[in-house]
């Protein structure tokens, strides 16, 4: 499953160089995967629930065109690739005129929140990867 979110750039996120600084594409993904989860039905509390977390081991970043105050921005999450305790989901950021603005692979790991050691996806998850035929 793909989910988008829309954001509108505040004055809070540029920076000197009067675009949006590079810290901030993090966070729009970050809200992206949080809405991701939601919409899969896997929200913080059901992994919680489950005894497991999940944590951030990697981010592939690639900056393609800057993006100003004000514009209008959809980023994009999408499930591509599972491992036995690790996934990664794509991120894609459009400005207003469908301009790729950045894009990014982020890897994840489930763990044993007591253990703090990493664990086989539960299948809750599996099968969010599987339904998107990746």
């Amino acid at each position: 499953m793909k989910t988008k979110i829309m954001i509108e750039v505040r004055p809070t996120e540029i920076d000197n160089m009067g675009h949006v600084n590079n810290a901030k594409y993090l966070e729009y993904m970050e809200w992206s995967r949080e809405d991701w989860y939601n919409k899969s039905h896997l929200p913080f509390q059901t992994f919680a629930d489950m005894g497991i977390g999940t944590v951030t081991v990697h981010i592939s970043i690639n900056y393609r065109k800057e993006a100003t105050l004000g514009q209008h921005l959809t980023i994009s999450t999408e499930p591509i690739r599972i491992g036995r305790s690790s996934y990664v989901l794509k991120h894609e950021i459009v400005n207003e005129k469908d301009e790729l603005v950045a894009d990014a692979e982020v890897t994840s790991v489930t763990i044993d929140l007591a253990l703090r050691k990493s664990v086989a996806l539960p299948e809750q998850l599996r099968t969010r990867f599987q339904s998107s035929g990746s």
